[in-house]
């Protein structure tokens, strides 16, 4: 399970180090999609391999679904870590996510996010946790 918060840099080629706490579950190689909230999501093989199956099961037929599949497929990239703990993300990547210098990866249980600074301060004030938690619950979770 991936967890914690790590601020790190990307350099001028993209390039960013991936914690070596995410890089003992994730391996040499994995997944890094467009996510939703405008971060990148990062999933290791095997978390990428059942998601790709739930996308499959969506019906082709509806609108919402074909463009749920397009959005995360056709933005995946599957990138290997270099020696120094670095993985390189394409710059379209980069740019959906509007990634420069100064990135946040948080572990979110079966995934990784990469969020750029700016946007992680704006949507981690969690100020309306009350009101969120209040939904949690109408989910099933309690705590």
């Amino acid at each position: 399970m991936f967890m914690g918060e790590y601020n790190h840099t990307i350099d001028a080629k993209g390039r960013i180090i991936v914690p070596s706490k995410f890089r003992e579950i994730l391996g040499d190689e994995f997944v890094v999609t467009k996510g939703l909230d405008g971060c990148l999501f990062v999933y290791d093989n095997h978390e990428w391999a059942a998601f790709e199956e739930k996308l499959k099961a969506l019906p082709i037929t509806n609108k919402d679904a074909r463009a749920f599949v397009r959005f995360f497929l056709a933005g995946a990239a599957s990138v290997e870590v270099d020696k120094q703990g670095r993985i390189l993300l394409p710059g379209s990547l980069r740019e959906f996510a509007s990634l420069q210098k100064d990135a946040v990866l948080i572990g979110v249980g079966s995934r990784i996010e990469i969020w750029s600074r700016e946007r992680w301060e704006d949507v981690a004030s969690f100020e309306d946790m009350d009101t969120v938690a209040e939904h949690m619950a109408d989910l099933g979770l309690s705590i």
